[in-house]
């Protein structure tokens, strides 16, 4: 029986479905908004400094507190925002690297806790610029 390329064995997708996060890690970034998924409540950000793994672009989640429709694109925002990362075994690592090329040691899941707009423009903010959960 031939195997599709495509396939990832049952014990790598277990892993990979069942990690367990280790306590999150608190960050306060600035960047801005690149794309706004109303309908999942995420928002894809270009961060101005790389998190962890030294990406600069990542999705985050939204609480619901915070309203994705008073969002804008390409504005400077002052994201705070909890990373959670759960490492993947040497194993599942190196399956991944070796037979899929992805260089992958861990899973990472941002949750955005506070937004603020950064008003370049002039010294004083009105409230509503804050958007708070």
């Amino acid at each position: 029986m031939v195997k599709n390329k495509d396939d990832i064995p049952d014990w790598v997708k277990d892993e990979i479905e069942n990690v367990k996060f280790e306590k999150p890690k608190k960050l306060k970034i600035s960047g801005y908004v690149l794309e706004i998924y109303q309908k999942d409540n995420k928002i894809d950000t270009q961060l101005y400094e790389p998190v962890e793994d030294g990406r600069q672009i990542v999705t985050m989640d939204l609480p619901e507190k915070i309203k994705i429709s008073e969002l804008e694109k390409g504005l400077v925002y002052e994201f705070v925002f909890e990373q959670h990362k759960a490492p993947l075994s040497k194993k599942v690592s190196e399956f991944l690297e070796k037979e899929k090329e992805i260089e992958m040691n861990a899973i990472y899941d941002f949750k955005l806790k506070s937004i603020k707009l950064i008003d370049e423009g002039s010294s004083s903010q009105a409230p509503e610029d804050d958007i708070e959960e």
